[in-house]
């Protein structure tokens, strides 16, 4: 991380003895989420600009033990669910967009070996991981080419390059995806992100989402023993309907740091506008916050945000029942939870889209001043919601509704 002297800098430097337990339930740890929040919040806007390595961010999100939010009790970690972490993610996320995403990502990446390893890889690959508090990343970004794997023997060797790696140049190990050239199989595997083979490109350079490290990366020949390979036992992958679940789970990870954003964008505005928004000269009232159309606006808005929350929180619950069955759910029961996804994403994209644009319309002109930083949140959202196109979010809730139809497995439903 480049020299800053940000308060987030200066609130590392503070002993923390309030962290040092973990919480003991689902409230606590949302509750150190907000912490979390605050402090990001303050200095969001200066990091942004700044744009330095996130590593004073992930040792935060270490610091509190987010990061080992879904880890084994045993092992020192969290022992939460989905529903907390989706909530967890929402309340960084509101503090800072890009830290939100990191933090999910880390988290699906942390459950990767649940979703395709044996039973004794998940055991052995969450005990290290939380004792340790890693920090994952992960290079497997569909749309580019796929990465291929050598078998060497009692090893296996991944070449090729990936144009999207987030989190992995702050990471300490970097899920890899590739297809085996012998068989076409695609591998998972776990490996130290330090590797030799690995280079992480520092060319992440859009308008929003800017300390995700979410650069491209080359990987050259990057070797790992064939006990690493997730789900495989003598080099043969055993497949269930779990596998798949990476994409719904991603996808409400998208939901939730969206609809985190346009938390923090809502409530950012709010103190902008009792502070510092003036009434309009020829409407009649002395203080913005009586001004009938923001009084209207703040409440459309609102509103639409407790609706999609609650919707993202109906769907979460709904997923926890199936990570609960994960080795014998089914096929129809996988295929009706994407298309709720699906519309949890879709409604969530529309309300953060509308909530971080409509808020200058009730903060006013002096609101887009560099420095108030509003146009963050918008930026973030309109980065990061380009993802996948919402169209076919909404094209899998409409197919289903018409004619019955549930979603093929893909990389994106």
């Amino acid at each position: 991380m480049t020299a800053m002297t940000s308060t987030l800098t200066k609130e590392l430097t503070v002993n923390r003895s309030d962290w040092a337990t973990p919480p003991a339930d689902a409230d606590g740890w949302i509750a150190r989420a907000h912490e979390v929040a605050a402090i990001l919040a303050t200095d969001a806007v200066e990091r942004d600009r700044a744009g330095a390595t996130p590593t004073a961010e992930v040792a935060l999100l270490k610091e509190a033990g987010l990061v080992t939010l879904l880890g084994p009790t045993e092992h020192g970690g969290g022992g939460q669910n989905w529903i907390t972490a989706y909530a967890v993610i929402r309340a960084v996320a509101a503090g800072d967009g890009s830290i939100g995403q990191l933090l999910g990502y880390h988290l699906l990446w942390f459950w990767a070996a649940r979703l395709v390893g044996t039973r004794e890889q998940i055991a052995a690959v969450e005990a290290a991981a939380t004792q340790d508090r890693w920090f994952f990343g992960g290079a497997v970004n569909p749309r580019d080419s796929d990465v291929v794997v050598t078998d060497n023997g009692d090893t296996i060797s991944y070449s090729g390059r990936k144009s999207f790696s987030t989190g992995s140049n702050v990471s300490d190990v970097t899920v890899l995806e590739g297809v085996l050239s012998t068989t076409g199989e695609h591998v998972f595997a776990i490996v130290p992100s330090n590797s030799e083979g690995f280079t992480f490109h520092d060319d992440w350079d859009n308008i929003g989402q800017r300390l995700t490290e979410s650069g491209s990366v080359t990987i050259d020949n990057v070797t790992t023993d064939w006990a690493s390979a997730a789900g495989f036992v003598d080099k043969a992958f055993a497949p269930r309907v779990y596998n798949s679940l990476n994409v719904p789970i991603i996808q409400l990870v998208f939901v939730n740091f969206y609809l985190g954003i346009a938390r923090g964008a809502l409530e950012t505005a709010v103190d902008y506008t009792r502070s510092s928004t003036r009434p309009w000269l020829h409407g009649g009232f002395d203080r913005a916050v009586d001004e009938p159309y923001v009084i209207d606006t703040y409440g459309d808005l609102l509103t639409k945000l407790w609706a999609a929350e609650a919707l993202a929180d109906a769907v979460a619950v709904e997923q926890q029942a199936i990570h609960d069955n994960a080795w014998d759910v089914t096929a129809e029961e996988r295929g009706n939870h994407e298309v709720r996804v699906a519309a949890a994403k879709a409604q969530a994209t529309d309300v953060a889209l509308e909530i971080t644009t409509r808020i200058f319309e009730v903060t006013g002109a002096r609101s887009t001043a560099s420095k108030v930083g509003l146009d963050l949140f918008f930026r973030n959202v309109r980065t990061h919601s380009l993802h996948d196109p919402v169209a076919y979010k909404r094209r899998e809730v409409g197919r289903n509704l018409l004619i019955g139809e549930l979603p093929e497995p893909t990389w994106y439903s």
